[in-house]
């Protein structure tokens, strides 16, 4: 099978992999019909985190399961999935709880190789999304809906959650990417009355508005915690989320809190430590990490595609074929794609 794989920062390619098999009876082996890139993936595309040469790429899928273990009887071969990053196992205690992207069972390696023609997907059981029909039952754009859930919608509905938006709340989106964009979503189905989206790019603020940003604010740094305490009178914002993770975003997103606001951050942090003295003197909360991606397709957000309520696949800007994937890359790296598409299997 054809797969996306990591050569060396900058240098993503094709190769041919054997095709996955049953390894444990809870795993699935899922035909992969649209996959995309990730900000994420960014990070070893970049250089800035290691990664080993010759490892596949990708954590975000969906597609239509071929085989299943013996253990797997809540979908079977045939049915049209949705494949989450998070592999959540369904009965420890974070799962549960609701946290299935912090599983207890879940297995090391299995986010590699979405980016390829099959997938191993492990903790099958539970952890895979099942959706009515097939494919071809779906428009183009309903289909990359359907992928944002893998994880990009899931993940900024995350920051909206965790930030505890409610009826309406005004809330400050801090970044533009596609998390962002999927907050602004978020922050508007939690019923945020005000959406302000911190963008600097033209068809980001557009699709911001147009997913339900009340406002734009396009300065950084102190310029930007000015105006939007200008837009706010003075108060700040009754909820921040951080969809970036800069020292700089985190910053100005502590500074536009209003007192006991709560902060939703799921910005991968891009230094190991944080100075939370300022949390303190303001009451400001902070929660956030990794979404809970079956968790919330499930209780919310599949309805949510399927009812034409939302349409977070709308940030994907660009596509491209598989054996493309290393200008799939080069455009998110360049910023000249919010993010990218790859079609496997039309």
């Amino acid at each position: 099978m054809k797969v996306a794989t990591f050569i060396e920062p900058g240098h993503m390619t094709v190769t041919d992999a054997p095709v996955p098999t049953i390894q444990k009876d809870t795993d699935a082996i899922i035909k992969i019909v649209r996959a995309c890139v990730c900000g994420s993936d960014l990070w070893w595309f970049r250089g800035i985190s290691p990664r080993e040469s010759g490892s596949f790429g990708g954590h975000e899928a969906i597609g239509i399961v071929q085989e299943v273990g013996s253990a797997v009887t809540s979908v079977q071969p045939g049915d049209f999935v949705i494949a989450p990053f998070t592999h959540g196992c369904g009965y420890c205690a974070a799962c549960k709880a609701g946290f299935d992207g912090n599983c207890m069972n879940m297995e090391s390696g299995g986010n590699a190789g979405y980016q390829g023609e099959y997938l191993r997907f492990t903790n099958a059981q539970w952890a895979l999304v099942k959706v009515p029909g097939q494919p071809s039952d779906y428009t183009d754009e309903q289909l990359n809906s359907l992928l944002a859930l893998s994880d990009v919608m899931a993940t900024g509905y995350h920051a909206a959650k965790s930030a505890e938006v409610k009826e309406g709340d005004t809330v400050v989106v801090v970044g533009d990417g596609a998390v962002g964009l999927c907050g602004v979503i978020g922050a508007r189905l939690l019923g945020a009355s005000r959406i302000i989206a911190m963008s600097r790019h033209a068809d980001r603020q557009a699709l911001a508005r147009e997913f339900g940003a009340t406002d734009i604010v396009e300065e950084r740094g102190d310029e930007a915690i000015a105006r939007v305490m200008e837009l706010t009178d003075g108060a700040g914002a009754d909820a921040v989320l951080e969809c970036v993770g800069t020292e700089q975003s985190i910053d100005t997103a502590v500074a536009i809190c209003r007192p006991g606001a709560v902060m939703g951050r799921v910005g991968v942090p891009h230094k190991p430590e944080m100075d939370t003295n300022s949390l303190f003197w303001k009451n400001i909360g902070l929660r956030g990490g990794i979404a809970s991606v079956t968790t919330y397709d499930r209780d919310r957000l599949l309805d949510a595609v399927l009812n034409d309520e939302i349409h977070p696949g709308k940030v994907f800007n660009q596509r491209f074929s598989l054996d493309d994937i290393q200008s799939a890359y080069e455009a998110m790296d360049t910023r000249a794609a919010i993010k990218s598409l790859v079609i496997v299997t039309e």
